[in-house]
């Protein structure tokens, strides 16, 4: 029998960061677009995009003439604007500044009706510069996004395999676009303590809502110039001091103290023998951890689908 075909896309840093630097800045724009016409979620639900069949979609946004969606598509490279009135309009992604993707976006939710201002500040960015100014030169390169795309695509899936085992309260499998990563939370039930970490340009208010119960977060993000690499992370708030002491897999899964979590880098996945059973390993292993140090209640918040789950793949 011929081996599985790994269909998990190589992702180094140094070749996609001038892309993932335009996708950053780009769905922040559309993610501030979302927060602005959405009413208020719990843990600041109503702010991330999905990954959905061709790209980051911010879902339904009301408006006054009732819905409208944006859509990143990374197969035609291209933003589609669609509302519930049948109205719609697009423009290419190739080419655009920061500044220019600002303006053309502004412009064509204004001429579909859609009346919207955002803050133009970057959020969680060091150095940032408003949308509107940021001129730089950097070349988009399709297939760059399209590979970071696609292995969202495949860590969504797991992550909603992963979800599928838990009962309790817990976030959907979502793309926060101020840190540029796919997560996926769980809580307790329980209070926690309050937050006092400052993260730049988000009120300190919004972070102590976000983690105003205890909770276990996985999540994935492509990297940035403080840590050049694409990972899995794993945390737990509070951050229990017993947590970074438990043993988690694979192997090669490490605590990093800098960023207080632990982490597993993408390439050890994507280079194992069966990337799928190599993730689901870390993010069990990591939340039995962290619900073995916090307490939790197991009997109650965990459940067990996978005679379900193999019924709906046969």
């Amino acid at each position: 029998m011929a081996a599985k075909k790994n269909s998990w896309p190589i992702l180094q840093y140094e070749e996609i960061k001038d892309t993932l630097y335009l996708l950053h800045h780009w769905s922040q724009i559309i993610g501030k677009v979302r927060l602005k016409k959405s009413p208020w979620q719990n843990h600041s639900w109503h702010v991330p995009l999905y990954v959905d069949s061709q790209g980051l979609t911010t879902g339904l946004i009301p408006y006054v003439g009732g819905g409208f969606e944006i859509r990143m598509d990374f197969i035609h490279h291209e933003i589609r604007i669609k509302t519930t009135n049948g109205a719609q309009d697009r423009f290419s992604i190739g080419g655009q500044t920061v500044a220019s993707f600002y303006q053309l976006l502004m412009e064509k939710l204004q001429y579909l009706g859609i009346e919207v201002k955002i803050n133009t500040m970057p959020n969680e960015m060091a150095n940032p510069i408003p949308f509107p100014k940021n001129k730089k030169s950097i070349q988009y390169q399709a297939n760059a996004a399209q590979k970071i795309w696609k292995a969202l695509v495949l860590i969504a899936k797991e992550f909603n395999l992963f979800k599928s085992k838990f009962t309790g309260k817990q976030s959907p499998v979502h793309f926060f676009w101020g840190s540029f990563d796919l997560a996926y939370t769980r809580f307790s039930g329980k209070r926690a303590t309050k937050f006092e970490a400052q993260v730049p340009n988000i009120p300190l208010e919004v972070m102590q809502e976000s983690y105003s119960h205890e909770l276990f977060s996985v999540g994935f993000w492509p990297g940035n110039e403080s840590y050049p690499k694409p990972a899995f992370y794993a945390y737990c708030y509070p951050n229990l001091p017993d947590f970074k002491s438990e043993t988690i897999a694979p192997p090669e899964a490490f605590w990093s103290n800098e960023l207080g979590e632990f982490l597993l880098n993408y390439d050890v996945a994507q280079n194992s023998v069966d990337p799928s059973d190599c993730l689901q390993n870390f993010l069990q292993s990591a939340y039995n951890a962290a619900a073995k140090v916090a307490n939790w209640d197991r009997e109650s918040l965990d459940c067990d689908f996978t005679h379900l789950n193999q019924r709906n793949r046969s």
